[in-house]
């Protein structure tokens, strides 16, 4: 970043340690003990959920805790009393960068990449929320840096590593429902606020909350009770909306068994809003109130595979051999792959896997398993990191597998951006659509090759000073 020079501070840490982190000993990056020490970061919220699943390995010192707002903070703060506590990162970065093994980043989707990257260069192995970024670019390079420095990494889609996923990803890979042709994702996200207009409202900036740090790279804006918090997710200047969201949690299963890859194309169609007679209203600044994404991928055992992503309300078609009392998901949402010999259904949370029509469960004999199982309750991806970690192993959702998963998840926005944007006719009364829906891609270009306006959305922008390296 170029808005502060991360000066590395060569003296001694002031904090006492009974047994001193592996790079100070010069071995590398893996401690020569059971404990790792670690820096968070965005600790309210799903942060403060990280955190615990991180400590019930009991093998996890908190050096430092540190977040911009200290009301969702305050819990992780009174648990975690003897960490040292920040609300600006690059502070953590000046003063702690030699006592601390790893990162851990739970913050708003806009500032993973601006926290982690800084860190991951010092080759601190780092755990960051899904997504794993606000735009591909980011993505690219947190892969990238991930790979160059040697470091372990998890994104935290924490169904990555529960036995359902295995266990749908043993049933496909054991050929029972033969090649696979289309899979469609649904969720019942967005729960919070999209498809509205930019606020026009100015709320007093609630104390304990240093707005500026929060926005980091996002555009300055006066402050609305419209952001925060949780609300963030349905702007793109900070989320990444219900697909965001949750697609790194359900695309997991079909991305990895069927090795997707790079999408060649996307197209979205998504809710339009009215405020009057013919006016339609710009909300452009927000993720539409509900999606239909379609994503198309080449395989090199598959084949051709459609995936079709659905949210805000909207289903894909029911099976023809899905009986009367039968569904085909939990309440947040499902997938189902349809495959030459039959269909496989996977809940979004359990991820158990059955088989289309029902009968089939009775007739076939489950495959063997044979993927690794991973260990731990409810942290268990958690848990999964901080092993790797202390052991140098690999992890359910390194960034080798969650950016490219990410890229994947983050095309589906740029499809859906590209059938928000849109110009005001002359008469100010409607607007004009470019006309373009689907977009192709060049995944090892990072380019769209049809829509130049959708390359700007690649990349993002961001604030001055704020600039990634």
């Amino acid at each position: 970043m170029k808005r502060r020079v991360f000066v590395k501070k060569a003296v001694a840490s002031s904090a006492v340690f009974s047994i001193v982190p592996s790079f100070v000993l010069g071995k590398g990056h893996i401690p020569p003990s059971d404990t790792l020490y670690v820096s968070a970061f965005g600790v309210g919220g799903r942060g403060s959920s990280v955190l615990n699943g991180l400590d019930r390995t009991n093998k996890v010192k908190y050096v430092t805790l540190c977040d911009v707002d200290d009301r969702r903070a305050e819990k992780s703060y009174k648990k975690y009393s003897k960490a040292k506590i920040y609300k600006d990162f690059r502070k953590v970065f000046d003063n702690h960068l030699n006592e601390i093994d790893a990162i851990m980043v739970a913050t708003p989707d806009h500032t993973h990449a601006t926290i982690a990257l800084p860190f991951m260069r010092e080759k601190k192995h780092a755990y960051v929320e899904k997504p794993l970024t606000h735009n591909i670019a980011e993505a690219r390079l947190m892969t990238r840096v991930a790979r160059e420095n040697g470091i372990v990494t998890q994104m935290g889609n924490q169904g990555a590593s529960s036995d359902g996923s295995r266990e749908a990803k043993e049933w496909i890979q054991s050929g029972i429902i033969g090649k696979v042709e289309r899979v469609d994702c649904w969720t019942n996200r967005p729960v919070w606020p999209q498809g509205v207009p930019l606020p026009t409202q100015v709320d007093p900036i609630p104390e304990g909350l240093d707005w500026d740090l929060w926005l980091g790279p996002a555009e300055m804006r006066d402050y609305s009770d419209s952001y925060l918090p949780f609300k963030w997710r349905g702007w793109w200047d900070f989320g990444t909306g219900a697909l965001g969201d949750m697609g790194c949690h359900i695309m997991e299963t079909p991305f990895g068994v069927l090795d997707l890859g790079y999408p060649t194309e996307a197209e979205a169609s998504c809710t339009t809003n009215w405020v009057g007679d013919f006016i339609e209203a710009d909300y452009s600044e927000s993720c539409p109130a509900s999606s239909l994404v379609r994503l198309k991928f080449n395989t090199p055992e598959h084949g051709g595979i459609a995936l079709n992503w659905y949210d805000g309300g909207l289903m894909p078609d029911l099976p023809d051999e899905l009986k009367d009392d039968e569904t085909i998901g939990d309440s947040g949402g499902g997938t189902v792959f349809y495959g030459s010999k039959g269909i496989l259904v996977c809940d979004t949370y359990s991820r158990n896997a059955r088989l289309l029509p029902s009968e089939m469960m009775k007739n076939i004999k489950p495959p063997k398993p044979y993927l690794k199982r991973i260990k731990g309750d409810t942290g268990g991806h958690q848990q999964n990191w901080v092993e790797a970690c202390l052991e140098g192993l690999e992890t359910s959702s390194d960034f080798k597998r969650s950016g490219p998963l990410t890229e994947a998840v983050l095309m589906g926005n740029l499809a859906i951006k590209s059938f928000q944007y849109k110009e005001a006719n002359a008469s100010g009364r409607g607007f004009i659509y470019p006309g373009r829906r689907k977009i192709l891609w060049d995944g090892e270009q990072m380019r769209v090759t049809n829509y130049e306006k959708a390359n700007e959305w690649v990349k993002g922008t961001y604030r001055k000073g704020w600039e990634l390296g």
